[in-house]
């Protein structure tokens, strides 16, 4: 069942995210503005998942890899939906942003 719902969500050990960042990919916190602010990945960029679809122009390289995060992946994994279905070509669930900032550093 936890490979069926990491498929799901698009997490795994099969993304190396470090090297995604090292090769310029973006990371987007879809979490709200007030959870942001209280921490983040530096650099991230943050559009809440419940305006991303109103907010498409602020990300116009479709084919830009973009790693999606929030607080637990679930808003994330919506987020990866909704880009995908929008012509974005190399989107990844980050999952929540603390566990993907770990990631990262390693």
């Amino acid at each position: 069942m936890i490979p069926t719902l990491k498929r799901l969500f698009g997490i795994g050990p099969g993304v190396n995210y470090s090297k995604l960042i090292k090769e310029g990919a973006l990371i987007l916190d879809v979490r709200y503005q007030s959870e942001f602010t209280r921490g983040h990945i530096k650099g991230a960029v943050n559009i809440s998942v419940d305006i991303l679809a109103n907010n498409l122009s602020k990300l116009k390289d479709k084919n830009k890899p973009i790693i999606t995060c929030c607080a637990s992946g679930m808003r994330s994994a919506s987020a990866k939906s909704i880009l995908q279905s929008n012509g974005y070509t190399q989107v990844y669930n980050g999952g929540g942003w603390s566990s993907l900032q770990n990631k990262i550093e390693q």
